[in-house]
C-alpha cells in the first residue's frame, strides 16, 4: 500500500514539474540568457498568459542579436498578436542588414501585414526576378503584324512594396509599349533589324511608376512574322465594296422591271382602249347613215382613203428577205 502511494506522489510531482516548466519556461531563458538576449523570467511568463509562444518571440531575439540587430520585445509581441509572420520579418530584415539594405523594423511589419511575402521582397531586391511576357501581337505601318516576347528584368522596390501594383501591371505596360513601338514603325523590316529599338522606347516610357518593382532591362527574346493584315482588310473591304455594288445593282434591276411592266400595262390598257374605240366605229357610221349626216359617197372617200393609208404604209416597210 505504501508502494502504491509512493507512486502516486510522483506521479504528482512530475506533473508538477511539468507544469511549472511549462509557466516558467527556465530553459528557454537560460538559452537567451547565454546568447546576450536579456528578458526575465517574469515576462516569459506573461507571455504565456498573453498567448504568445515565448519559443518564438526569443527565438527571433536571439538571431537579431546575433546578427547585430537590436529588436523591441514589445513590438514582436505587438506583430505577432496582429496576425503578422514574425520569422519572416525577422529574417527579412537580417538579409537586408547583410545586403546594405535600408529596410526598419516599422517597413517591413507594414509589408507582411499587407499581404506580401517580406523575405522574398528582400531577396528579390538582392538577386533581380526575370518575367517572362506572354506573345504580344502588333501590327506595323505597312501592314505586317509582329509576335514579340520579351524578358522583363525586374527588382523589388521597398519603398512602393506597399500599396504599388504587382507583376500584372508590368506586364500589361510592356505589352503596351511593344504594341506601340512596333506600331509606329514604318515597316516590319526596320523593327526585325533593329529589335533593341523596341526595348529602347519601351523603357523611356518610365512603366515602373507606381509599381512595387524597378524595372532593369527589357530584352527581346523573340520576333515572329505574322499575318498580313493590311492585305486581309483591303480584301475584306473590296469584298465589302463588291457586296454593296451588287445589292445596288440589284435593285435597279428590279427596279427596272418593275418600270417595264408598269409601261406593258399601260401599253395593254391603251391598246384595249383603241379596240374599245374601234368597236364603236361601225356603230357611229350606222348611226351617221340614220340621221341623214353621212352620205354614201361620203362613206366611199373614207373607204378610199383608209385603203391609200394602208398602200402607204406597206411600201414604206422594208421588203422581208427571201427565206434560204
Amino acid at each position: 500500500m505504501e508502494v502504491g502511494v509512493i507512486v502516486g506522489l510522483v506521479i504528482v510531482g512530475i506533473f508538477l514539474l511539468w507544469l511549472l516548466f511549462y509557466f516558467i519556461p527556465v530553459g528557454l531563458w537560460f538559452n537567451a540568457l547565454v546568447s546576450g538576449v536579456h528578458i526575465s523570467l517574469l515576462q516569459l511568463i506573461l507571455m504565456r498568459w498573453r498567448k504568445v509562444p515565448p519559443q518564438i518571440i526569443v527565438r527571433n531575439l536571439i538571431a537579431a542579436k546575433k546578427a547585430g540587430l537590436q529588436l523591441n520585445r514589445n513590438e514582436l509581441e505587438a506583430h505577432f498578436l496582429a496576425g503578422g509572420h514574425l520569422n519572416l520579418v525577422v529574417q527579412a530584415l537580417i538579409s537586408a542588414d547583410k545586403a546594405n539594405m535600408n529596410l526598419d523594423f516599422k517597413t517591413a511589419t507594414a509589408i507582411d501585414l499587407a499581404g506580401r511575402n517580406v523575405f522574398e521582397a528582400v531577396q528579390m531586391s538582392v538577386n533581380p526576378k526575370v518575367i517572362n511576357t506572354p506573345p504580344v501581337a502588333a501590327v506595323a505601318k505597312d501592314g505586317i503584324q509582329l509576335i514579340a516576347k520579351a524578358r522583363v528584368t525586374v527588382r523589388t522596390n521597398i519603398k512602393q512594396l506597399v500599396g504599388g501594383a504587382g507583376e500584372e501591371t508590368i506586364l500589361a505596360r510592356v505589352g503596351e509599349g511593344i504594341v506601340t513601338s512596333i506600331g509606329s514603325a514604318v515597316t516590319h523590316k526596320q523593327v526585325l533589324e533593329n529589335p533593341d529599338s523596341i526595348s529602347r522606347v519601351v523603357l523611356e516610357k518610365g512603366l515602373d511608376s507606381g509599381t512595387a518593382f524597378e524595372i532593369l532591362s527589357i530584352d527581346i527574346a523573340d520576333i515572329d512574322v505574322g499575318k498580313n493584315i493590311g492585305a486581309q482588310l483591303q480584301m475584306d473591304q473590296a469584298n465589302a465594296d463588291k457586296n454593296i455594288a451588287q445589292a445596288k445593282a440589284e435593285e435597279r434591276r428590279a427596279m427596272a422591271v418593275a418600270l417595264e411592266q408598269e409601261m406593258r400595262a399601260k401599253a395593254q390598257d391603251a391598246r384595249a382602249k383603241v379596240i374599245e374605240a374601234e368597236a364603236e366605229v361601225p356603230m357611229a357610221l350606222a348611226a351617221a347613215f340614220r340621221q341623214g349626216h353621212l352620205g354614201v359617197m361620203d362613206y366611199y372617200r373614207l373607204e378610199n382613203i383608209k385603203a391609200d393609208t394602208q398602200m402607204r404604209e406597206s411600201i414604206s416597210k422594208p421588203a422581208a428577205e427571201p427565206s434560204k
